[in-house]
């Protein structure tokens, strides 16, 4: 473990989780690809850094009192300007416990859902499904332990009864399934390597293309 990846998880253990900057921030010390995002804590910081990221934007409150950020209406997609930006700017200014507001490029593609948990009996175990409202319907998901190679991240892809959709079903243009497999393995490798540390990790969603595969939403849950 890094210097950087330990000071994020000691500054996130009286909280029990890790703000979504700081976890974007790890993800990519471990060489996993996520959306272009900012940590912007003043209207002037929002308004330079979506110059460089580009409108439209996903705009989404940072707070240690606000883990399920969309319950408290935290997630405003599809911001479109400089004017919109600092209203949400000032809107999400009002959530409790606000330390400013991360900015996320809109992505698009298949999605995928990735997770990992701490088994009592098997360890660190990833959780591998097509994302979106198939995963808590169908229940469509793989389940391996940590570490997988690329080949077997495709393997547990194959295995899902949804895989069609990564796949170009119906005219739809097929994911980069090289890109996707090295993520996934790239993810089990950082959760088999903090195991010791994390309880569990949620992406959700992992949107899927032809180029690359990109993290848009990362819950990591720190142990105590």
């Amino acid at each position: 473990m890094n210097d950087r990846v330990n000071e994020i998880l000691k500054s996130s253990m009286e909280a029990g989780w890790v703000l979504e900057p700081l976890a974007k921030e790890l993800l990519g010390i471990y060489g996993l690809t996520t959306t272009k995002f900012a940590w912007a804590k003043t209207p002037g910081e929002a308004q330079a850094a979506a110059q460089k990221i580009g409108f439209p934007l996903v705009v989404k409150v940072v707070s240690h009192q606000v883990l399920h950020k969309s319950d408290v209406g935290g997630v405003v997609v599809g911001v479109k300007d400089s004017a919109q930006l600092d209203a949400v700017f000032f809107r999400l200014s009002e959530l409790p416990g606000f330390e400013g507001v991360l900015l996320d490029e809109m992505a698009a593609g298949a999605e995928v859902i990735l997770g990992s948990k701490q088994d009592p009996q098997f360890g660190p175990v990833v959780l591998i499904g097509i994302g979106g409202t198939s995963v808590e319907i169908y229940k469509d998901v793989s389940i391996r332990m940590a570490p997988l190679s690329a080949a077997e991240a495709l393997q547990a892809l194959h295995a899902l009864k949804g895989r069609k959709l990564l796949e170009g079903y119906r005219g739809r243009t097929p994911v980069n399934m090289d890109h996707l497999t090295d993520l996934i393995a790239r993810f089990s490798q950082m959760v088999f390597e903090l195991a010791d540390h994390i309880e569990s990790i949620d992406l959700n969603p992992v949107l899927c293309g032809a180029e690359k595969a990109v993290i848009a939403d990362a819950r990591i849950m720190i142990k105590r």
